[in-house]
């Protein structure tokens, strides 16, 4: 693929404009906070977000929730859950427990720095009382392999917890909260990133600063950027990835056939039905093959579709590049059983980054003809 590299690099360029500790570190220069006395990071960005928040109050304690094998460049002295994403195991309510233990521990006139980025629903739960992790977790692979938006998952999620939804902070008996968020979600609303619960429900009792700090939309421009500064033509620089993949695929790869050469760029979350039992992959994965389909026998384009947080789904890819060579009739049958990423995998067309310090839902970027 000869354009493959240039595609990792702008992927690269979005990423690094929304990474945790870039945008903390933005954010907490660009507007006055007061000194926590606690910082608590959720999310698949917590670590990176929690960096930089430590780097600016070295005396605050920290609590940092975050998927496993996220946690490596932890600041000294922070304590550290990692749970299961994105289906919620034992860490992920012991991690709920600690959080509200911590929350409404603080005293009056405490300041609490929540820093919340995607990921968080599954890495933090606290049930309803009467329900167990196994009833949790078979709600919670029914609900991801239903199709349903993250809007709808989310609005579930919120009605089986204590902590979610607001709930967490409405045990909060200090005097400020500041949430700084990372959005993964279309809309970029707070009371649905982590299901809500960096976000208070009502009137709270205490000054409350909520923040976006990073974003799809701020990915994108960091891209653009990039692109033009290549001297790349951008076409199109669209949020519109919120629709089932196998509808997504045929639009984005006529555009592809159709339209001029230059950029494409599109980001947001899409949608995927799985069958009782899938293979390997993630609707990145799946996403990418199917648009290879839509290419197949097309010279000078090529795709890259990744999850910017680099894991897609329950696996170690961020997603894959591909071409209009890619596509065999074989990957048919790979995606009849969701196994998209064992057949890219086959092919040499998955892009593995490593976790990445954001979350800030997915890209698709693609050139075509090189330019």
């Amino acid at each position: 693929m000869q354009h493959s590299q240039t595609l990792k690099l702008l992927f690269d360029a979005g990423v690094e404009a929304v990474r945790g500790d870039t945008a903390v570190a933005r954010a907490l220069a660009a507007q006055e906070t007061p000194v926590p006395d606690q910082i608590i990071a959720v999310g698949k960005a917590a670590t990176a977000m929690a960096t930089a928040a430590q780097a600016k109050y070295p005396t605050a304690r920290s609590l940092i929730v975050t998927k496993y094998g996220h946690a490596e460049q932890a600041p000294t002295g922070a304590e550290v859950i990692e749970a299961a994403h994105p289906v919620l195991d034992e860490n992920s309510l012991r991690a709920g427990a600690r959080v509200r233990e911590i929350v409404e521990g603080m005293p009056a006139g405490s300041h609490l720095l929540m820093l919340v980025s995607g990921g968080a629903s599954a890495l933090v739960e606290a049930p309803l009382d009467g329900l167990d992790l196994a009833g949790l977790t078979a709600r919670t692979k029914q609900m991801l392999g239903s199709g349903a938006d993250i809007h709808a998952v989310n609005k579930v999620r919120k009605t089986l917890s204590q902590i979610k939804g607001g709930k967490l902070l409405a045990g909060f008996k200090g005097a400020s909260v500041t949430t700084l968020a990372i959005s993964d979600v279309e809309g970029d609303a707070l009371s649905v990133i982590g299901s809500g619960i960096g976000d208070v429900s009502g009137a709270p009792g205490f000054d409350f600063d909520p923040r976006i700090v990073a974003s799809n939309e701020i990915a994108r421009a960091a891209i653009a950027s990039a692109a033009r500064a290549q001297g790349l033509t951008l076409q199109v620089n669209d949020e519109t990835l919120y629709e089932d993949i196998n509808v997504l695929s045929p639009r984005l790869g006529a555009a592809l056939r159709s339209g001029s050469s230059g950029l494409y760029l599109w980001g947001g979350e899409p949608t995927v039905v799985l069958p009782p039992n899938p293979g390997r992959g993630g609707r990145n994965q799946a996403l990418a093959l199917l648009i290879a389909r839509e290419i197949a026998g097309q010279q000078g384009i090529e795709v890259l579709v990744a999850g910017t947080d680099g894991t897609d789904g329950p696996t170690m890819a961020a997603g894959a590049i591909v071409d209009g060579a890619t596509w065999q009739t074989s990957g048919q049958a790979a995606l009849d059983r969701a196994d998209a990423g064992a057949w890219l995998e086959a092919e040499g067309a998955l892009l593995t980054t490593g976790p990445t310090g954001t979350n800030v839902m997915d890209l698709v970027i693609a050139l075509k003809n090189g330019t």
